[in-house]
């Protein structure tokens, strides 16, 4: 037999594959699963055929088609090829070149945060360790223990933010709430172990408070505590002073005034001199040319004999601040709300936000 009529018999399937559209995907699958599939694909089963055809046809043919199906295979990836081609330049298309980039927006640290992870970093190297609390705390820890009369105002649930206002019917001592300073987080050190200790404290806490220039009703705070023998009033200072002028400034004036907390005894708050107006008086600093960024004092002995230590032989001073006001004069902020706001035209000024 001839091999002239078997090789024109394969024409046709080298015909249909030149047919094929050369944007159409689908049409070109579809045809070289007609053509190359392994069950149904009809050169597959010219293929399966060469078994029942005298052995000098089988050979001839076997090679034709042999031949064909490397023509088609590759013609098949040719395509492929031509339409991934075609596919990218009209997706180019839609892009205009000429356009400016969008500018990208990487997450960083909000400015708070930044301050307070100083302020800790300046108390560990004055041999503090820092120690956390819950934010959800009883009334024993966020006052009782602290020495707040049942009655001390703060204990009302006008000034307080309370989470079982059911609960008013509970003893004294038992009703939860939202720690309005990071102080419980003292009493825990306390009675977890002997003296001497040295901790810093930070955490969110949660006051009824307005939303104005100088106060925010959800806010950052940062404690300290420290408990030995022999500690004086002298060594709050020092230490406080130390940390105002390592944070702000070697230049930065401070000063101490007489004040009244419950759980210290003598208390005092520590101002620093404005930088938002050099002293000129502005309204963050409520026209006094000083900033108040701490309260202080050394701890009531009742709070150490809650706490079972021995206010004879152990003494200690403690102090809490406000972060965010610190950020207000590092970044020159009038107003504290500037921070919480959201306003990503304030924010994107600090840490690399937005650049």
């Amino acid at each position: 037999m001839s091999e002239s009529p078997d090789h024109s018999s394969l024409a046709p399937l080298r015909a249909r594959l030149a047919a094929i559209p050369t944007l159409d995907a689908e049409a070109l699958e579809a045809e070289a699963v007609a053509l190359l599939g392994r069950k149904q694909g009809e050169l597959t089963m010219r293929l399966k055929g060469l078994a029942a055809l005298p052995i000098e046809e089988k050979r001839a043919m076997g090679g034709a088609l042999n031949v064909l199906k490397n023509e088609l295979e590759a013609a098949v990836e040719a395509r492929r090829a031509e339409l991934a081609q075609a596919t990218s330049a009209n997706a180019n298309r839609d892009v205009d070149f000429s356009m400016p980039g969008r500018a990208q927006w990487p997450g960083t640290l909000h400015p708070v945060t930044v301050v307070v992870d100083e302020i800790v970093e300046i108390f560990r190297g004055l041999g503090f360790a820092v120690a956390l609390g819950p934010e959800a705390e009883d009334e024993q820890h966020n006052f009782i223990a602290l020495n707040f009369p049942p009655d001390h105002p703060a204990m009302d649930m006008h000034d307080t933010l309370y989470l079982d206002p059911e609960g008013a019917s509970r003893p004294v001592g038992e009703r939860m709430l939202l720690r309005t300073h990071t102080s419980p987080v003292q009493i825990r050190v306390m009675r977890d172990g002997p003296p001497p200790y040295r901790v810093v404290i930070p955490g969110t806490v949660y006051r009824n408070d307005a939303f104005d220039p100088s106060h925010a009703p959800a806010f950052s705070q940062i404690e300290g505590l420290a408990v030995d023998e022999g500690i004086t009033f002298v060594d709050l200072k020092a230490t406080l002073t130390h940390f105002a002028q390592r944070f702000l400034g070697a230049d930065t004036r401070v000063r101490f005034r007489p004040s009244f907390f419950p759980f210290t005894e003598p208390s005092a708050e520590m101002d620093v001199g404005c930088r938002l107006c050099d002293g000129a008086g502005c309204a963050a600093c409520k026209g006094t040319g000083w900033m108040e960024i701490l309260g202080c004092g050394m701890v009531h002995e009742n709070v150490l004999r809650d706490a079972g230590l021995d206010p004879e032989r152990w003494t200690g001073f403690a102090f809490g601040m406000g972060p965010q006001r610190i950020a207000m004069q590092r970044y020159g902020l009038h107003d504290i709300r500037l921070l919480y706001g959201g306003d990503m035209r304030v924010l994107t000024q600090f840490g690399g936000v937005g650049r």
